[in-house]
């Protein structure tokens, strides 16, 4: 097969001196592979496999776990830290947890790209993450549909929460009015007084595939919040 260009998802440790990844690539998705060697402290492929680095690589086997053959950098890896990197981090995750393996994912593997450039300026940060995790609900066919459970428009008047059953909004006490949802509806995201509505909308629609078990990146990024806050 050609090189494919791929991101690291996650690593673990797999036998005595190998390692186990999760790639996001181009063409296929989420792939899991052995890279072999890829614990040892001065392997080469340990030391291209990091995060966040573009990567070419090229694997075989037809089951889901594969054996990486090739592994090269192709550009330098985003640096960032802080939020940022807690945000980066946040990303590799939910890719992990939500995706499928091998399932086509061009969309989602643009807008990661497009996030790892967007993450070192703060000002870009959320809206990147906003248009990332969408792509991540479509590829799942799990996006919001905004209107009632059966299909109605949204008063702009009134208030709603989304139902995961549905994947639409229904009346509710408090929440999110149905003039905001209708903004989101049509893409107008680059509006700053969006942003709270964007991410708690994007928070509900995640959260029936994320499971229970808490993203260790939130859990993180609520610890750098209080020390701030210190």
């Amino acid at each position: 097969m050609s090189a494919e260009p791929a991101f690291l998802l996650h690593r673990r440790p797999y036998r005595e001196t190998s390692a186990l990844v999760d790639l996001l690539t181009l063409h296929h998705g989420r792939i899991r592979a052995v890279a072999q060697g890829g614990q040892r402290p001065t392997s080469k492929s340990r030391q291209r496999l990091q995060p966040f680095t573009p990567l070419l690589v090229t694997w075989r086997g037809e089951r889901e776990l594969k054996r990486l053959n090739l592994m090269e950098s192709r550009g330098a890896t985003a640096l960032l830290a802080g939020e940022g990197l807690l945000c980066g981090f946040y990303a590799n995750e939910i890719a992990t947890r939500l995706l499928p393996l091998e399932l086509p994912a061009g969309n989602v593997f643009a807008f990661y790209t497009a996030l790892l450039e967007a993450l070192p300026v703060p000002a870009a940060r959320a809206l990147a993450l906003r248009r990332y995790e969408w792509s991540l609900l479509e590829v799942l066919d799990a996006t919001p549909r905004f209107c009632t459970p059966d299909g109605g428009a949204l008063d702009p008047h009134a208030h709603y929460r989304f139902d995961a059953a549905s994947r639409a909004f229904i009346p509710a006490a408090k929440g999110l009015d149905g003039r905001t949802l209708r903004y989101i509806d049509h893409h107008d995201w680059q509006e700053p007084t969006l942003s709270n509505a964007l991410k708690a909308v994007m928070r509900a629609a995640l959260a029936p595939h994320l499971g229970t078990t808490a993203l260790r990146s939130r859990e993180l990024m609520r610890d750098l919040a209080q020390r701030r806050q210190r």
